[in-house]
């Protein structure tokens, strides 16, 4: 979970890191269980709601997600090649 923490801000898998940490735990741990089925519920409830949104705004929600994934890309660039 550490690693997938830290490799958040960076390009890659560091979000599934973490769930699979968490998922790991929940096995183990109560309070993990509990963190795992509130991010389920969270998301399932995103997931209706953008699926009951017109396209205009499913289609801004997807242009605000290549926006970030863009800045992220660019910021990694930037960080590793652009500095002298």
């Amino acid at each position: 979970m550490i690693v997938g923490l830290v490799l958040v801000p960076l390009p890659g898998p560091g979000w599934l890191i973490v769930f699979a940490g968490i998922g790991i735990w929940a096995a183990e741990f109560a309070w993990a269980r509990n963190l795992l089925a509130y991010g389920r519920r969270l998301l399932g409830a995103w997931t209706t709601w953008v699926q009951l949104q017109p396209w205009p705004v499913k289609a801004a929600i997807g242009l605000a997600g290549l926006v970030f994934v863009g800045a992220v890309l660019y910021g990694s660039w930037w960080l590793t090649f652009g500095r002298t």
